[in-house]
């Protein structure tokens, strides 16, 4: 994924304007779609780090060692 400049805000313009039109224009409703978004990816990032410090791996990274280990 690439990041973009430092000064360029169109990304967030667009995606400002993406968000708010999903919500009919309702600012509010976007606020409130949002904080839940962030919420919802707040409990996903701490069941994953809950689980690599059990020793778990995703399976994604399994794939990506199997694939690795098989090429060499």
């Amino acid at each position: 994924m690439s990041v973009p400049a430092p000064l360029d805000n169109s990304h967030y313009e667009q995606a400002c304007d993406q968000a708010i039109a999903m919500c009919d224009g309702n600012l509010r409703s976007t606020i409130k779609a949002l904080i839940m978004a962030n919420e919802y990816l707040e409990v996903e990032l701490e069941e994953l780090q809950a689980a690599v410090a059990a020793g778990c791996i995703p399976e994604t990274s399994r794939s990506k060692m199997r694939s690795k280990s098989s090429a060499a």
